[in-house]
């Protein structure tokens, strides 16, 4: 029997799972990607074309309408609406499959009835912790804006429903073995980064003023207060955001620059400013951002719940990440000042930090991990020698 597994991949936008859907068809499965992302835009993430499934018309505005609602009331009605209409999208145009892979908490009751149709493994996607946790930590932040989320139950009933639960770092996995899930379940497989578009850039030139980058959304949830904090006690240093702006105030001293967002292949050109990347966050899983930073040369300050730990692992000198505890503004500050200092003490020349190990960083070696994952679960299900 061919080692070629026929999956579907569904989610309502691009996310990582377009990225996934890509590699897991150079991989060699038979992929279709059913989401709300439009061919075009599909395709331009390197995505075969016959890969890419269309849905019913009324998925799309119903799409655009729940990621711009600005009140929780539109937001549940119109991800209600949203997962009515992709179901019935896939009852009628889900071919048979061997694995289906879900964003976690999108589609719960249909992924069952699609997994028993075809006797197919269901592998839930979770890029956050678990969903009790994240709402334990996102509860005890003041004046934070809580997140678009999937109705709990949903969330809940994934977990419960899944063959496996696919995770992208450790902090994460914690977080599901706190709340009963058995290790067995998870996958931990840390994510990607496109070394097409992000690649090494020079050292920064002599008398640039030490400068700590940021790239996401401006939020408590990111410890972006927490930033702001380290930073105001560390005279001469500069700071620069890139992305919108949430629920936290940006600062207005000198010496702090703000960039609207942009399209991500003009991030580079930002990140090749800096010297060191900075991330904050008191809850997420695995923020891509860091991977590109490091792509780019910057070191890496981060918190222990923003999956840059994880990332040591491939990288030759894995002390290029220092990892604090989230919410200790001084540990923060303390690392942020001792990063700059052996950055702004590096020779001239490109900041390769990867050297050698860039395969096991890319999207094609996160594919790689989750194709040899699937193909082991899916022939231990079928009784074939693995």
């Amino acid at each position: 029997m061919s080692n070629r597994k026929r999956v579907a991949v569904v989610t309502s936008g691009r996310f990582h799972l377009l990225d996934l859907a890509r590699e897991l068809h150079e991989q060699g499965h038979d992929v279709a990607f059913y989401s709300c992302a439009p061919r075009a835009r599909a395709t331009s993430f390197g995505l075969p074309a016959e890969a890419w499934r269309g849905l019913d018309s009324l998925c799309y505005p119903l799409y655009w309408v729940n990621q711009r609602a600005k009140s929780h009331i539109l937001q549940r009605l119109s991800f209600a609406a949203l997962q009515r209409a992709m179901a019935r999208t896939l009852e009628r145009r889900l071919a048979p499959c061997d694995g289906l892979i879900a964003l976690s908490g999108l589609l719960p009751q249909a992924n069952v009835r699609l997994c028993r149709r075809y006797g197919a493994r269901l592998w839930i996607e979770r890029g956050s912790r678990h969903y009790l946790s994240q709402m334990r930590i996102l509860a005890n932040i003041p004046g934070a804006r809580p997140p678009r989320q999937a109705p709990p139950d949903g969330e809940l009933a994934d977990y419960a429903n899944a063959d496996r639960i696919v995770v992208p770092a450790a902090h994460v996995v914690r977080s599901f073995l706190e709340e009963g899930v058995s290790a067995g379940k998870l996958f931990c497989n840390p994510y990607g980064v496109d070394l097409r578009m992000f690649a090494p850039t020079p050292v920064p030139p002599v008398g640039t003023p030490p400068t700590i980058i940021m790239v996401g959304r401006w939020s408590y949830r990111k410890g972006c207060d927490l930033l702001t904090s380290a930073w105001r006690a560390m005279p001469g240093v500069r700071l620069c955001h890139v992305g919108p702006v949430d629920d936290c105030p940006l600062p207005m001293e000198q010496g702090f620059m703000h960039t609207d967002s942009v399209d991500q292949t003009a991030l580079r050109a930002h990140y090749g400013q800096g010297h060191v990347f900075a991330l904050a966050s008191r809850e997420e899983g695995l923020a891509l951002v860091q991977a590109q930073a490091l792509a780019c040369g910057l070191r890496l300050v981060c918190t222990d719940r923003t999956g840059g730990e994880d990332l040591r692992q491939f990288l030759p000198d894995p002390n290029t990440v220092t990892v604090v505890p989230s919410d200790n503004v001084d540990a923060l500050r303390s690392a942020l000042k001792q990063s700059l200092d052996l950055a702004r003490a590096e020779p001239a020349g490109l900041r390769d930090r990867f050297a050698g190990a860039s395969e096991e960083l890319s999207w094609r070696g996160y594919g790689r991990r989750y194709s040899d994952a699937l193909r082991a679960d899916l022939n231990f299900s079928t009784g074939m020698a693995v």
